[in-house]
């Protein structure tokens, strides 16, 4: 994870998402920000870091969750193409269409998948519908009729 500032960064942390996914390490460079989330969820502070670089290079994750400030979205993305790391922001993609262009050609070049966190993600009619492809594949072609 990268940042912890905007409000959906929380979801992650709920019943429901521990099983999905496998949290390595949380980059905050806002020690106030990281003791409230150790205290809220009770989480052991090795999981922090306050080097960006340096936790992709130790952890070496398969992707990346953006819940900083959309100003950082560019940097995230330029420390994890590279490193061939799936990036998802939260919205809005970026802050400028510099940013954004900047942010697709880095993800290009380096082969990634870059994404934006949009609320429809996360509905239960689209959760239970991923659910079901991913148990029966042969249903996508129904579905794309």
């Amino acid at each position: 994870m990268a940042g912890l500032s905007h409000g959906h960064s929380h979801w992650i942390f709920q019943d429901g998402f521990a099983s999905d996914i496998q949290l390595t390490g949380i980059y905050e460079p806002n020690s106030d920000l990281v003791v409230q989330f150790i205290n809220l969820y009770d989480l052991n502070a090795d999981l922090f870091y306050d080097d960006l670089e340096v936790m992709l290079d130790k952890l070496q994750p398969e992707g990346l969750l953006a819940f900083g400030p959309i100003y950082d979205h560019l940097a995230t993305v330029k420390a994890a193409a590279p490193r061939g790391i799936l990036v998802m922001v939260e919205k809005p993609l970026s802050v400028s269409m510099e940013h954004a262009e900047k942010m697709k050609s880095l993800a290009e070049e380096h082969g990634i998948q870059l994404l934006t966190n949009y609320e429809t993600s996360w509905y239960p009619s689209t959760v239970k519908m991923h659910r079901l492809l991913s148990q029966r594949p042969e249903n996508l072609a129904f579905l794309i009729l």
